[in-house]
């Protein structure tokens, strides 16, 4: 029999990766009231996804007669509140307009770049630029490839890996962490401020439009989409707190937040170093885990540590720990791997946006407290899964980057699941 009792991540391995659930029932409250605000009926969820998230606004928001603290609700970002990825339509922009300055060394970028990806870059993107002066990479289509390829792939334009060393792989991944040191010598402003044209950009382009970036072909255009945007102001009519919680750089984060009524306090993503007002390559740390190359990333379990220290503040190793049920998240949201351990963190709701993610989806559909929401992609859905999850052999990431069985909090392994939501 299941058990309901939480585990702290990183007892053991399967602690690690096991699936909470509340250790303590949720308060009490009165009955809702009439007139709670609502999700608009007009935008189509799937099944009954519309009527569990209104129930949940209902019992744990301000309608509820709740007045202990305001209950919170963090969301991911790309493919989660908006179609497609910022941080890929930045880096395209910047690459088109020649925004990325020349480092002393490519090595410099990232203590996890490899020499052959050093090489590289030396070779595509050349040495004849002064150190700190503008990359023409809008005509050098081999420097915007290698740095693309990079991003896309972590792997340079002949194969060979861009990234190499130790690393939590539930803390962090070296590619993403690279994308806010690319922009190094910048001020925080510039990039809000590149992110922002490239953001008005991708409106205006038509849905399904494709652009080009050197040789790789990659979405053109972004959407926010209408369910997520009435989600929000649902839950902050309702008095919940609302915050992103993201894997892009923050400056780019806080371009795109503001359309969905969320400001920068509300926004946390990549936090970069500054010296003399300029972005550096130093990125911040969270739970202990020491500011530098980028150890502790809002990423998997980084995005739990990082609503922990920003929202519950939580210091110390304990941010990596799952919480009591009052410093929990109400309601979490996602649509990938990335994003798992804080979604299952969630003690009303957890969202998964189906991108046919294995972990999200084998704990969606698993479905282990019963609130989990899972629900296909608003704007040109995924296709169904074939087959099944492989959750009970290689559907969860380790901490040392190899595949192992999704496990639920009494450390039972989830069998494999088929596909619902898409």
């Amino acid at each position: 029999m299941r058990t309901k009792s939480a585990i702290v991540v990183g007892l053991a391995a399967a602690a690690a990766l096991a699936a909470s659930v509340p250790a303590t029932a949720a308060p009490a409250h009165e009955a809702p009231r009439r007139n709670c605000p609502q999700l608009d009926t007009k935008l189509p969820w799937a099944g009954d996804n519309r009527a569990r998230l209104q129930k949940m606004i209902d019992e744990r928001g301000t309608c509820s007669g709740n007045r202990g603290p305001r209950p919170v609700a963090a969301f991911d970002w790309d493919n989660t509140v908006v179609k497609n990825d910022i941080t890929d339509a930045t880096l395209a922009w910047a690459l088109q307009h020649d925004k990325i300055l020349r480092p002393k060394s490519w090595k410099d970028t990232s203590a996890w770049l490899t020499p052959a990806a050093d090489k590289a870059l030396t070779k595509a993107c050349g040495t004849s630029v002064p150190v700190g002066r503008p990359l023409p990479t809008s005509k050098n289509t081999a420097c915007t490839d290698e740095i693309f390829e990079i991003r896309e792939k972590s792997q340079t334009m002949a194969g060979e890996a861009a990234f190499a060393g130790d690393w939590n792989h539930r803390r962090t991944v070296p590619a993403y962490g690279w994308i806010p040191q690319l922009f190094a010598g910048h001020t925080p402003a510039a990039l809000t401020s590149f992110a922002r044209q490239a953001r008005a950009e991708q409106l205006a382009a038509p849905v399904g439009t494709k652009q080009t970036v050197g040789t790789h072909t990659i979405a053109g255009y972004i959407r926010y989409y209408d369910q997520q945007k009435d989600l929000i102001r649902t839950l902050k009519a309702a008095g919940f707190d609302v915050y992103i919680v993201s894997a892009s750089s923050e400056p780019i984060a806080e371009a795109w937040s503001s359309g969905v009524g969320l400001d920068r306090k509300h926004t946390i993503g990549i936090r970069s170093i500054t010296e003399h007002g300029r972005l550096t390559t130093a990125l911040k740390g969270c739970g202990g885990v020491e500011t530098g190359r980028g150890d502790a990333l809002p990423y998997m379990d980084g995005k739990r540590c990082m609503i922990n220290q920003e929202i519950f503040k939580i210091k110390g190793a304990k941010a990596w720990q799952q919480q009591d049920f009052s410093h929990r998240i109400a309601l979490g949201a996602g649509d990938a791997d990335t994003d798992v351990t804080f979604v299952n963190d969630a003690t009303g709701a957890h969202v998964a946006i189906n991108r046919n993610k294995s972990e999200l989806m084998c704990r969606a559909y698993d479905d282990a407290d019963g609130r989990w929401v899972a629900n296909p992609m608003f704007i040109d859905p995924m296709p169904r899964k074939s087959g099944t999850y492989p959750c009970s052999t290689t559907g969860a990431t380790a901490a040392d980057g190899t595949k192992v069985p999704v496990r639920r909090a009494d450390g039972s392994v989830i069998p494999d699941q088929a596909d619902k939501a898409f």
